[in-house]
């Protein structure tokens, strides 16, 4: 038994807490999050569900995490527009969102490097943000609802994970349950289908984030495949906020740089250890794979790209 329970952490600890898989760490801090919310709202129903000011308090703790569509309140709480992105209040909701991370985030992973997923995750959900905001100060539907609107949850970066992961490699098949192997751009499509159609049957603002999440990623592979790169400026923009927050809070010695995980220090993360000759070959490898499959590539470019992934 106690050999049987060594054998599930170790599985945990290589799976969740290595801290060279940002799919993981972005897991555990949405679910260290979710519990700390639900936490909070468990000892405002145990105080106050028997109160008129059980509902305000409850909405008003979670309105203060989660982005308003509306602008003069987006000014006041600014903090929002990251928040929101790893706030989740229903069980199901995380959970369904965590599991395509995970699926989805380590094939991009696999073939990107872990520099890539934070940057489609979070800007994914910044892009998701920026459309549910204007959507609802531009469109007359949303003119009465959009003063009282907020939106959380992290499926609009888990989108641009999802459908980034199907522009790069569309043809590459996975196996779901009642289906069998389905191609990552059909999965791809059809969540962006079923979004669009139930913008009119409710929870509208949220299909919205997801459609700007799904543009973001489409468009993140696109432009990476011709040479441009977003996720250097973001990279480099996180270095120097951790470098910051460590300066401040004194969480290092003055004399040990701090090593963020997802970007080799020092260099732009698209040169680090790989040699500037061989950085054309991969782009074209893969420009190869978006175009023909991860099957059409040959022994040596496969080889080529799994060398380059492991140097990520």
């Amino acid at each position: 038994m106690s050999r049987y329970n060594s054998s599930l952490w170790d599985d945990f600890k290589r799976e969740f807490l290595d801290k060279q898989n940002m799919v993981s760490q972005i897991i555990i801090i949405n679910v260290a999050v979710f519990l700390a919310v639900n936490l909070v709202i468990f000892f405002l129903w145990a105080f106050y569900s028997q109160t008129p000011e059980y509902e305000t308090l409850k909405s008003t703790f979670i309105h203060w995490f989660a982005v308003p569509a509306s602008l003069g309140t987006l000014i006041f709480q600014p903090w929002t527009i990251v928040t929101h992105l790893f706030l989740h209040e229903d069980f199901w909701h995380i959970l369904f969102n965590m599991l395509w991370l995970y699926w989805f985030g380590n094939i991009l992973r696999e073939y990107l490097g872990n520099h890539k997923i934070l940057p489609v995750y979070i800007l994914g959900g910044f892009a998701g943000a920026v459309l549910y905001i204007l959507s609802y100060n531009t469109l007359p539907v949303f003119r009465e609802v959009m003063p009282f609107s907020y939106a959380l949850g992290a499926s609009a970066g888990v989108l641009a994970v999802v459908v980034g992961t199907a522009t790069l490699l569309p043809n590459h098949a996975i196996n779901l349950i009642f289906f069998g192997p389905v191609k990552l751009k059909y999965i791809a499509l059809i969540s962006v289908i079923i979004d669009l159609i139930s913008i009119p049957k409710g929870n509208a603002g949220g299909h919205i984030a997801h459609l700007g999440g799904a543009l973001f990623g489409f468009v993140f592979i696109r432009q990476l495949q011709r040479g441009q790169d977003w996720s250097v400026g973001f990279n480099r923009l996180m270095d120097k906020i951790i470098d910051a927050l460590t300066a401040i809070l004194g969480f290092f010695k003055k004399d040990r740089k701090p090593k963020v995980v997802y970007r080799q220090r020092g260099k732009p993360r698209k040169s680090a250890k790989t040699k500037p000759s061989n950085q054309d070959k991969i782009d074209e490898i893969l420009d190869k794979i978006s175009k023909s499959g991860y099957d059409s590539l040959s022994s040596d470019e496969k080889e080529l790209l799994f060398r380059a992934s492991k140097e990520d």
